[in-house]
């Protein structure tokens, strides 16, 4: 209650409230157990940064216990935590500071990641502190569909430089946490990577649009962690010399193609996702939410991020389908795709898929269901679906079979 999605929702700025959501807080016990029953040998979650902080230099003891029993729940049954420390939501306090818009917010998360890896540090190896920064940056800052609701591009290259030092800052605390005879902990970035495309790819005004929106939503960020430098012509160049080599592993957040056009309206977006219903052509199959399925696009991203030459572990990759056996569908197939890539040379270090549980989804409430378990939000009853069972299928051979092979 003391986050700035928290006070969002208080003002009646989402669709509906969050409420007890699948409740898994208090019920990760069980879940954790659920994800065992399904094969499953990693679990992905994050630490809510306003539980751990709820005011400024203010620590809660209490919430810190919390994570500390969650990670001994997943090591008793050999599940290895994949932890995230800001998955877009941040203390009310430090929104009242400006959030990620003032340049005071480098220190503040280093302080929190501090205090977060002297409670869990010889427990966890595996971090990606900040979750789809790009998609953060989007969502709050240009489209207002997350507080602070901006839509200011100036802000939003605020707000990316911010979230680059952040990272450098919180990869440097791990690593420097480290104790003797423990192994090198591994940090990362959940970077959400579409495949962009032209909406019209005859039009060199769609390409070029498709091309730097490329480049300022995906590659750039990636350059800035590990070359040390943020480049998008025309757009701003900066230095950021601590950020260099602070990539372990690069996690893969994958949903599908977005197709862009140009809209040249100054002070807005290079390009914009272009309505899936004009490209019946490309586009063959759609999730619940209408985004497009490709997991030959997924393959490609693979091919293409292999050239940083870092371990891929995939993030997220998930879906919300009305039908059942269409989520099934999805997960085969892109689970194929990756051990195509990895075929092909790719070394990817794991996958997880997004998501265990139906969860609330920010601006879209209750509605799409990403789980391979059911929820009842009125009783919180779980119900493995038939795609987690056959996904445990996976899991627990870790093979499957390609077509031809």
């Amino acid at each position: 209650m003391h986050s700035d999605w928290w006070a969002w929702e208080q003002t009646g700025r989402v669709k509906e409230p969050s409420g007890l959501a699948c409740d898994h807080y208090r019920r990760f016990a069980e879940d954790f157990d659920l994800a065992v029953q399904l094969g499953h040998n990693a679990h992905r979650f994050s630490v809510e940064w306003a539980r751990i902080e709820p005011a400024e230099g203010q620590w809660d003891e209490e919430a810190l216990a919390h994570y500390v029993e969650a990670v001994r729940a997943l090591r008793q049954r050999q599940l290895e935590p994949i932890v995230t420390l800001h998955h877009f939501t941040s203390p009310q306090w430090l929104a009242e500071q400006g959030g990620w818009t003032n340049p005071k917010v480098v220190d503040r998360f280093a302080r929190y990641t501090r205090k977060v890896v002297e409670a869990l540090g010889d427990s966890v190896r595996y971090w990606a502190p900040i979750n789809e920064p790009m998609v953060y940056v989007r969502m709050h800052y240009i489209q207002g569909l997350g507080p602070p609701g901006a839509r200011d591009f100036a802000q939003g290259l605020r707000v990316i430089e911010h979230l680059i030092r952040a990272h450098a800052a919180s990869y440097h605390v791990l690593h420097d946490a480290r104790r003797p005879n423990q192994p090198e902990p591994q940090v990362g970035v959940a970077h959400h990577i579409p495949a962009f495309r032209p909406c019209r790819r005859w039009w060199p005004m769609d390409r070029w649009a498709s091309a730097i929106t490329d480049r300022i939503f995906s590659l750039a960020l990636l350059e800035a962690m590990t070359e040390g430098r943020w480049s998008v012509p025309g757009v701003a160049t900066w230095t950021i010399a601590d950020a260099r080599k602070t990539l372990d592993f690069l996690g893969v957040n994958f949903y599908g193609r977005q197709f862009i056009r140009c809209v040249p309206v100054p002070g807005r977006w290079p390009g914009v996702s272009c309505d899936l219903g004009h490209h019946l052509r490309e586009v063959k199959e759609r999730t619940g939410l209408g985004w497009d399925v490709s997991p030959e696009a997924f393959c490609e991203v693979f091919l293409e991020y292999a050239k940083l030459g870092l371990p891929m572990l995939v993030t997220e990759n998930g879906t919300y389908m009305p039908d059942d056996a269409r989520r099934w569908s999805f997960i085969l197939r892109h689970v194929q795709a990756m051990a195509r890539a990895m075929r092909a040379g790719v070394r990817v270090i794991g996958y997880c898929y997004w998501s265990l549980l139906d969860n609330f989804e920010w601006a879209e409430g209750f509605g799409p269901r990403f789980g391979i378990d059911e929820v009842d939000y009125t009783t919180q009853q779980r119900r493995v679906r038939e795609s987690g069972r056959r996904y445990a299928e996976i899991c627990t051979s870790n093979r499957v079979l390609l077509d031809g092979a």
